[in-house]
């Protein structure tokens, strides 16, 4: 049976930062925009801040749908799922806001994660509701390790080489809500 809890206790940070994966919700507030649920994980790119706030690296990607939304109307939901452990799905309710580089709060929360290339920003949570449930639905699977595709790719791209990337395919979601600053 699925229970709610007041915050985010020691142990339950425990279980979601050592998940590899994640998945976060958004939708834009239009009633025809597109839902938007993105896979997170690279080890290190979440954060407990506190019992009532999580974070984690949005690194550059081919799309920007989390932060617009975000940016449109801060609905957010991240879940995460234990494949390899005891059946359990945790879900994070919340208000998101996307702290860029140039924003005061960045670096403070920045230097909380591993240094890693192509952080456009961090995104942070403001947790409202905090649920599990059984996962006996979640099939069990075997993490093997983090894929090295995207940070080797956004180092290679360097860092001149990414804003022009983040211009040309962040700038827009697919609903044309505005993405990264332009």
């Amino acid at each position: 049976m699925g229970r709610t809890y007041d915050g985010i206790s020691p142990e339950l940070a425990a279980f979601l930062t050592t998940q590899p994966v994640f998945f976060v919700g958004t939708a834009p507030r239009a009633g025809d925009g597109h839902i938007n649920v993105s896979p997170k994980g690279l080890a290190g790119s979440f954060s407990v801040v506190d019992p009532a706030t999580v974070a984690y690296l949005d690194l550059t990607g081919s799309g920007i749908e989390t932060v617009a939304h975000l940016r449109e109307n801060g609905r957010i939901v991240l879940m995460f799922c234990a494949f390899d452990a005891a059946p359990r799905i945790v879900r994070l309710h919340g208000t998101g806001s996307v702290l860029g580089p140039g924003d005061p709060d960045f670096a403070p929360l920045a230097a909380g994660f591993p240094d890693r290339p192509g952080v456009r920003s961090i995104i942070r949570v403001a947790v409202t509701r905090v649920s599990d449930s059984c996962g006996f639905g979640v099939p069990v699977m075997r993490y093997e390790a983090d894929r090295e595709k995207l940070p080797k790719w956004a180092t290679a791209k360097g860092p001149e080489s990414l804003a022009e990337y983040q211009a040309e395919k962040n700038a827009r979601s697919i609903d044309g809500l505005p993405g990264i600053p332009e």
